[in-house]
């Protein structure tokens, strides 16, 4: 069993699901990878209003939020770093954040995404082409994220459901802040750097979202978040 950093020694929650989803962004490859590679020109204001800490040259601290219920509220940072491509593939994963060993909770965060060249279609398509949209990008991404969360002596009181539900909302935060709300804003910024504006309408249309899997059972399974519509 592993201590709590307030050294009570009580067991902790662990939340641990996957996800996956798809995108598209109305731009060939190459151009969608020269917008990725310049993160540090977009990233701070796609995070916004979460508040982005840099850390080197390719990391960052994300400051989500506060949340909880019961008399216990949690304030989540995410340390991530984001991998130069490899192959045609982006890798995001976690790094310690500084005050990590003081916090209750532990973030690990794995993402992909894979870029995938498309070319629209005459039959199906007619609307990219009258946006004069001929090669534009799939991205196909996933993500595996488990929250450990060391809870004070007294929230052990309370019903085992109650705790996993505090628990849930906060990986559910965490997934629409990070993974759907910043995704979707990084999809609207590099759609405005080309001058090409879509507008809402299409935001249904190029983006999907699911959770796939929940590796660790749940007593109080909330409904996922669905995609941000903003």
């Amino acid at each position: 069993m592993t201590a709590s950093p307030d050294g009570t020694n009580l067991p902790p929650f662990v939340f641990h699901n996957q996800f996956q989803g798809w995108m598209e962004v109305y731009a060939p490859v190459q151009r969608y990878e020269t917008y990725l590679n310049n993160h540090q020109e977009w990233f701070h204001r796609c995070a916004h209003p979460m508040k982005a800490e840099p850390v080197g040259q390719h990391g960052y601290i994300l400051t989500i939020g506060r949340y909880g219920s019961h008399g216990y509220e949690v304030e989540p940072k995410i340390g991530l770093h984001l991998l130069p491509q490899e192959q045609g593939v982006y890798r995001i994963e976690t790094i310690p954040v500084p005050e990590q060993p003081f916090l209750n909770y532990e973030v690990n965060f794995q993402a992909a995404m894979a870029l995938v060249p498309m070319r629209a279609n005459p039959d199906t398509d007619e609307e990219l082409l009258h946006l004069n949209v001929v090669d534009y990008t799939r991205v196909n991404w996933e993500l595996d994220l488990r929250v450990t969360m060391y809870f004070p002596r007294f929230i052990y009181r309370l019903p085992h459901g109650l705790v996993q539900g505090t628990g849930n909302r906060v990986l559910a935060q965490i997934v629409r802040h990070v993974s759907y709300r910043l995704t979707a804003k990084v999809q609207d910024d590099f759609h405005k750097t080309i001058g090409l504006n879509l507008g809402k309408r299409w935001r249904r249309k190029r983006f999907h979202a699911e959770r796939v899997r929940v590796l660790t059972p749940t007593p109080d399974t909330l409904d996922e978040p669905a995609p941000p519509a903003a």
